[in-house]
């Protein structure tokens, strides 16, 4: 590993501790600030910052890798996700902002169902907020596993174990700086972050398919259209029906993503949020335009020149080490490493949040001040993030495959309560709680 790709990765460290305690001065002095930020965001970090914690490594890694091994037709997953997040923006963002203020200024998710829904509220909260500790612990875990991944293939050697494997020292260096700025300086370091790595994804999303079709690689990874692979530029190549539509309801998921819908509930006005989906769906587009397109130019330029990908998930850490000035490289595993960060620190704050006013502020300690609450809640990002190091240390672990579950696991469980709590007056506390349970449990089962 090039000495020039590891300090270019130190600057991007420190950048992000430098917005944690620039954000530690700004909002954390009480828990409104530290969970949302004081409800202040500007439109353009509550955009980036729900497309980037969205995203994760999945931007980066996932999707590429998908269109590397079965072609264009892995798309439709992208194009049900988009189609989900412009529905979110429309119909979840506005009445959220304004109904999560309207009753009783709600900071959590739970606790926004608990008081809209009254004469259910402890059981919503409780079971709410169980569900997203146990399901967030797991996607930090997931996250943690992608960091140490990242360093066991890129950075084998390159860096100083303290006696740990590459993998392990990838874990803990990721949970340390994802630690670092996140109990520091709450929802707006997180935020501030997000919005930063952002910018660093899209940047990197469109630098790497052009890098191929026109660097220095030339023709030999120039033609996207000449991969010697039957169908590979279909979308309907070996496609069902079935298939079709699991690829496309994945967007329905997203009414019930809390790190997601949350960002929405921080905007600083509701009529701030429509100039907020302009942004992030505008960045959504040209971020999934630049993953299809590395997948299938990586593809392209691997046939041409004989490489052998065994994993199709590492087609970016390949093409990053083969084609770019080891500065560029480091930039762009930068941009990697701020997929997976993003989308922990977020998961880690929501369930930070959780425990913190709908566990302790319910059950423990009611009259807990502001400063006693943020300081509790950090300690929660640090149990969270402790508890996330342990099931991340088995990259083998059977846990980590239900991952893959945890989105549809939101989605069922808070999906349809979501949508209809905001939309519809007739809805009871009974039904509310009644919906959480069953889909929660019908994903379990299904599972």
């Amino acid at each position: 590993m090039n000495t020039i790709t590891l300090s270019t990765l130190a600057l991007y460290f420190l950048v992000m501790i430098g917005i944690g305690l620039y954000a530690w001065r700004k909002s954390t002095d009480t828990s409104e600030g530290y969970l949302l930020a004081g409800r202040n965001l500007p439109p353009s970090v509550a955009a980036l910052s729900a497309g980037a914690s969205d995203m994760s490594g999945w931007l980066l890694l996932g999707l590429p890798g998908a269109l590397y091994a079965a072609g264009l037709v892995e798309a439709w997953i992208g194009i049900g996700l988009f189609v989900g997040a412009v529905l979110n923006w429309v119909i979840v963002a506005p009445r959220l902002r304004e109904q999560s203020e309207r009753f009783d200024n709600a900071l959590t998710i739970p606790q926004f169902l608990a008081n809209r829904f009254p004469d259910q509220g402890v059981a919503l909260r409780v079971v709410s907020a169980l569900i997203v500790v146990v399901f967030f612990t797991v996607y930090t875990a997931a996250g943690l596993v992608g960091g140490g991944k990242l360093f066991e293939t890129a950075f084998a050697d390159a860096l100083p174990g303290f006696g740990m494997s590459d993998y392990a020292l990838g874990i803990w260096t990721t949970a340390g700086i994802v630690l670092a700025y996140t109990m520091v300086g709450g929802f707006l370091a997180v935020s501030l972050t997000d919005f930063v790595q952002g910018v660093i994804m899209m940047v990197a999303l469109v630098i790497m398919p052009l890098g191929v079709m026109f660097g220095d690689g030339g023709d030999a990874g120039g033609s996207i259209a000449a991969v010697p692979v039957e169908g590979f530029l279909s979308l309907t190549q070996g496609l069902t029906f079935i298939g079709f539509i699991s690829a496309v309801t994945w967007g329905l998921g997203y009414f019930g993503q809390p790190h997601i819908i949350v960002r929405f509930m921080a905007i600083d006005t509701v009529e701030k949020v429509y100039v907020a989906r302009n942004i992030g769906l505008t960045w959504m587009g040209v971020s999934l335009l630049g993953a299809l397109g590395m997948g299938i130019a990586g593809r392209a330029y691997t046939e041409r020149n004989g490489i052998v990908v065994e994993a199709p998930e590492t087609i970016f850490i390949v093409l990053s080490e083969l084609l770019f000035h080891p500065a560029i490289t480091g930039f762009l595993f930068a941009a990697l490493l701020a997929a997976i960060m993003s989308t922990i620190s977020s998961q880690l704050l929501v369930s930070s949040s959780s425990l913190t006013e709908d566990f302790y502020r319910l059950f423990l300690r009611k009259s807990a001040s502001e400063r006693e609450a943020v300081n509790v809640g950090r300690v929660c990002v640090a149990l969270v993030a402790l508890a996330a190091i342990g099931l991340a240390s088995d990259p083998e672990s059977e846990v980590l495959g239900l991952v893959a579950n945890a989105w549809a696991g939101f989605g069922a469980a808070f999906g349809p309560l979501i949508l209809l709590a905001l939309t519809w007056r007739e809805m009871t506390g009974a039904g509310a709680l009644a919906g959480l349970i069953t889909g929660a449990l019908v994903v379990g089962a299904w599972i």
